[in-house]
């Protein structure tokens, strides 16, 4: 049995950044190994629909599986994406999970999303964001200009500022900043 739900989320609370090489690090830690495994299940299908797995998480609950994904394309997400998603990676997830309910949500990331891992940076390139920076105790608005190995490059009305990873506390993406103030 599958079921469909859409939810358009605005973000998440928490979000601390980690930096780790060849693997994925979220806001938890290291992806784990069940979330790796049904991550390169869905990625080659979701690519050739061209969008991108921003966030996956799966979790277990009463002898059923729920899976939820963050997609994003480069534009807005809708009711529409979500669904030919759900239709596109239910029959893979049916293989990975024989003889469980296996429930699947997929969602947008929001306009105002709170950015959860340093992977993330990379898909919203020109888009405005808001970052809080433990060097100053303070956040710093811009638009995204270029991520970087050590960090990301913003552009904001002061000029270029380049920010480390390790100076971040948290990020999001800011729909109330308008491009003027930039």
């Amino acid at each position: 049995m599958f079921s469909i739900v859409f939810h358009l989320k605005k973000g998440f609370e928490k979000a601390l950044f980690f930096w780790g090489e060849g693997m994925r690090q979220t806001a938890k830690g290291a992806e784990t190994d069940e979330n790796a495994s049904v991550r390169k299940l869905l990625e080659p299908v979701l690519e050739g629909l061209k969008y991108s797995l921003i966030e996956l998480a799966v979790s277990r609950h009463r002898g059923s599986v729920q899976v939820r994904a963050v997609i994003y394309n480069g534009a807005s997400i809708g009711t529409e994406d979500c669904a030919r998603v759900h239709r596109a990676v239910t029959p893979r997830l049916e293989l990975a999970f024989p003889g469980q309910d296996v429930y699947l949500e997929v969602s947008s990331p929001g306009i105002d999303r709170q950015i959860k891992d340093t992977a993330e940076f990379s898909h919203y390139t020109g888009k405005k964001v808001r970052c809080y920076r433990t060097d100053i105790s303070d956040w710093t608005a811009g638009i995204l200009e270029a991520v970087e190995e050590e960090g990301i490059v913003i552009k904001t009305k002061e000029g270029i500022i380049k920010l480390n990873f390790d100076s971040l506390a948290k990020a999001k993406l800011d729909s109330q900043q308008s491009v003027e103030e930039v």
